[in-house]
């Protein structure tokens, strides 16, 4: 796990930080954005994270 800055969907591609959690796919990844664990994508281009924490949130199963 580390930290690092990424474009947040519900910001408007606004900066913030994010925990990444772990490498799921190739270009896939588990991150933490303010206690919301969703979908995030690498940019090799640019070298930036992108966070989907609206379309792509990772709901907890209740049991």
């Amino acid at each position: 796990m580390y930290k690092t800055m990424a474009h947040i969907n519900s910001l408007k591609g606004e900066m913030a930080e994010i925990t990444v959690i772990e490498q799921i796919g190739d270009n896939d990844y588990i991150v933490d954005y303010r206690g919301v664990k969703c979908h995030a994508l690498f940019n090799w281009f640019v070298c930036e994270f992108y966070a989907d924490d609206i379309y792509r949130r990772i709901e907890e199963k209740k049991q």
